[in-house]
């Protein structure tokens, strides 16, 4: 396997590897990782379909990406994800994958036509005070010592970061801005969260650094992401004859492991209350999802709060991990991820309005028609006051294909569920979702004597609490995730978020569809390269545009600088007066 750049290869079909009629593969988990894997195996690799085994314990595919409507409890999104235009390896698949909606067009088409008639921006992105602006006026709000915390940790080495948190690299100079306000409630960092994991983002994503603040550098799906993304995939597998094996728990793999090869040579499952294996050979490959963000979550309901499910039991896949981890160094170190819950949870809600009440509200604060079916929020609004740190968002509607003309069906989360709230004084984790909705209309400004009422007949809200939902946040270091094929590997691969990919960022869908490309890649010898991830961090331009964004539009010379500083500075303008530099730093407005 091998990264590439450019459009050269983006569009080309790779030859049919050599022995692949003769090979199977079988893979745990249907989350988007191992979805996207059987997807290059099937359009790249060119493998059979009928030879392709999806093992789910579940009994639907989609792992975190869900969107479901459950009978007697109602709409349910546990989360939702941000897309960007430099989702490589997502747009390279996405491609292949035809509409469900659309007869005639890609994933990838149907998501390009609405984004560009419908672009993604938001016109408030926070409130105070039960719903008045909290005019943060697309500022980040950093000092220069705040600005050069962030540009130090931009500079670390990784291995300088192993371990640490980001409250190690921070203070208060970052903490009080609106910087952190925006990033921590967008990607759901905490304080204690990696360093590393940090500084990873900021590499990432430094070309959208400008549209941090009003969400115009982000873009979303029609519907939720369940039928928008998944669907599609789990059809275009099926129609290529791919088998799914539902309700079908993987509880241990066991490997042969020699001085110069690893080999994988059995899954153990259970499957209608009984164990059975499935012996591997050299020509069976074996896709592994290890771990899961979303494992041991639990629904409440309007009457009854989720429960914190902390216990990690066999046939999930903290356990499995462990089981697998415990055979080689290089299989990684669960423990480093599920050991702590209480710095690794958060909770969602899912709130459906259920007549004309509540929408007058979301309105005012998003300034925009939520029935007109183009983007509402624009993304998550912060009540920056909460207690809980509550954010919500309603994306276009319908967000369900069935949902009702006259309903609209919104994400609620909070990233402090251990503390009280500001109108229901009580944690998060014990609230109802009647009690997370009436937190959730005191912040938007109802009034409090009609706020009990309307959360009780004019919303139905489903809580969900995710006990390892930033598990991959953890503090770490580079031995903790094994690589997508760990060295020696003979016939097996790591999917998914806790899987280790050179600087790609876990918590995205790129990094999912990253891992099952490059894991189908490597195991087939895919003579293709895999586009690498987007080059920002090298591009001067990009650079430069996050540095002056990053400090609200300030040129260097507006900097606080001492007489040596100032000397100097004057000394290099006048060095590259009348050159191409010049001209450089002008257009971004450095100078």
């Amino acid at each position: 396997m091998y990264y590439s750049s450019g459009n050269y290869e983006s569009f080309a079909r790779p030859v049919k590897p050599e022995g692949v009629d003769c090979k199977s593969a079988y893979l745990i988990g249907t989350g988007l990782a191992a979805l996207s894997a059987a997807c290059f195996l099937v359009r790249d690799g060119q493998m059979k379909g009928s030879r392709i085994h999806m093992l789910e314990k579940g009994p639907t595919a989609g792992g975190a990406c869900d969107g479901w409507q459950y009978p007697g409890l109602g709409y349910v999104m546990r989360g939702g994800r941000e897309m960007d235009n430099h989702f490589e390896c997502m747009w390279d698949l996405m491609r292949s994958i035809p509409s469900i909606e659309t007869e005639g067009v890609s994933v990838l088409d149907e998501y390009y036509r609405l984004n560009k008639s419908d672009p993604n921006f938001s016109l408030r992105r926070a409130t105070k005070n039960c719903g008045e602006d909290a005019h943060t006026d697309g500022k980040f709000g950093l000092s220069d010592k705040g600005a050069e915390e962030i540009l130090k940790l931009f500079f670390t080495p990784d291995e300088d970061l192993y371990d640490k948190r980001i409250d190690e690299i921070f203070d208060d100079e970052v903490f009080g801005s609106n910087f952190w306000m925006y990033w921590r409630t967008m990607f759901a960092f905490e304080n204690w969260h990696s360093a590393l994991e940090m500084k990873r983002y900021i590499h990432r994503f430094v070309h959208h650094i400008g549209g941090l603040p009003d969400f115009s550098a982000l873009r979303f799906t029609k519907y939720n992401q369940y039928e928008s993304l998944i669907l599609p995939m789990v059809k275009y597998l099926e129609d290529n004859g791919v088998k799914f094996h539902f309700n079908t728990e993987v509880v241990d793999v066991k490997f042969d492991i020699l001085p110069d090869k690893k080999v994988a040579k059995t899954i153990v499952c259970r499957h209608e209350g009984g164990e059975e294996e499935i012996n591997l050979t050299e020509n069976d490959l074996l896709f592994i999802t290890n771990g899961g963000c979303v494992e041991n979550s639990s629904f409440g309901s309007q009457n009854k709060p989720a429960p914190f499910n902390r216990e990690l039991r066999p046939g999930g896949g903290w356990d499995m991990w462990r089981r697998i981890a415990a055979q080689d160094d290089s299989f990684g170190n669960p423990d480093k991820f599920c050991s702590d819950p209480e710095q690794s949870s958060w909770m969602s809600a899912t709130v459906t309005t259920l007549d004309d009440k509540i929408p007058p509200y979301i309105q005012k604060i998003c300034k925009r028609d939520p029935f007109s079916g183009k983007v509402v929020t624009g993304g998550i609004v912060t009540a920056t006051d909460s207690n809980w740190l509550l954010s919500w968002t309603f994306n276009r509607q319908p967000q369900f294909r069935n949902q009702p003309k006259n309903q609209l069906v919104g994400w609620i989360y909070g990233l402090f569920t251990d503390k009280p709230g500001n109108f229901v004084k009580k944690p998060m984790r014990e609230c109802t979702g009647k009690e997370i909705c009436e937190e959730w209309l005191y912040h938007m400004g109802v009034p409090e004597d009609q706020i009990e009422e309307i959360a009780e007949n004019s919303a139905n809200t489903v809580p969900c609490m995710m006990p390892y939902i930033t598990a991959f946040f953890m503090p770490r270091d580079d031995s903790d995730r094994p690589k997508v094929v760990p060295e020696n590997a003979a016939n097996f691969a790591f999917l998914g978020q806790f899987s280790e990919i050179a600087r790609d960022t876990i918590f995205t869908i790129e990094y999912s569809i990253r891992s099952g490309m490059e894991a189908a890649y490597t195991l087939l010898d895919i003579d293709r390269g895999v586009p690498e991830v987007w080059g920002s961090v090298y591009d001067v331009r990009d650079l430069l545009n996050a540095t002056v964004k990053l400090r609200d539009g300030r040129r260097i010379t507006d900097m606080d600088l001492g007489f040596k500083e100032k000397i100097a500075l004057r000394e290099m303008l006048k060095k590259i007066q009348g050159t191409d530099i010049e001209k450089l730093l002008k257009k971004h407005e450095v100078i």
